[in-house]
């Protein structure tokens, strides 16, 4: 059962949206997913209630009050968890003990990339102390094109070791379809053609085992 950890200490990267398309990807696929929250906000949560029945089911999970020590429930093909900001010590190490994927969003801030440096190589750290190697991936989020921000985050996703899998742009279809508890993958592919193509290395890489 793979359990996919998205993760970064730095608030705002993206982290609900990013879990909830992955979770709704995974669900549209035909597989048994839960959602699960780490977040003291519960925006994952709070995103579930309001998703409409009738859609491909994503199951919520309480992640042991939010503490930290985490068992995957039985029963389930896919465990997507939200991470908190602020993630570090013992609740990383925790998370990471039980995550095979962890993907980490990062959007083109100065403050962002420093936080991610620090964040990966705390990752790479518990690589080397605990033997346990969940794969690693990278996904820029809010890209603007043409922008010098942008080109800085492209610089930087080179120096950090991680494979970058998907630039995800700017735009509104995330928090439309937040609102109503939708994902990438529960409207029309024509109302968001141009996100799903920026999905793919993404979902690629989420379905090679």
């Amino acid at each position: 059962m793979p359990v996919i950890l998205v993760a970064n200490p730095k608030g705002g990267v993206g982290k609900s949206t990013l879990s909830s398309n992955v979770a709704g990807y995974l669900a549209r696929r035909g597989h048994r997913v839960m959602l699960g929250d780490a977040d003291r906000q519960q925006s994952a949560r709070r995103w579930l209630e309001l998703r409409p029945a009738g859609l491909p089911k994503i199951e919520t999970w309480d992640i042991d009050g939010g503490r930290g020590t985490v068992k995957p429930p039985k029963g389930v093909s896919h465990v997507v968890i939200d991470s908190p900001a602020g993630l570090k010590g013992g609740r990383l190490q925790a998370l990471y003990g039980v995550a095979d994927r962890i993907v980490i969003p990062l959007q083109p801030s100065l403050f962002d990339i420093q936080a991610t440096y620090d964040f990966v190589q705390a990752l790479h750290d518990l690589r080397r102390e605990s033997g346990h190697k969940p794969k690693l991936a990278i996904v820029a989020t809010r890209a603007k094109e043409h922008t010098l921000s942008n080109e800085q985050l492209q610089h930087f996703l080179h120096e950090l070791g991680v494979p970058v899998l998907a630039t995800l742009r700017d735009t509104q279809n995330y928090v439309q379809l937040a609102a109503r508890g939708l994902t990438l993958w529960d409207v029309a592919p024509g109302r968001v053609e141009r996100d799903l193509a920026q999905w793919e290395p993404l979902t690629a890489w989420l379905d090679n085992n």
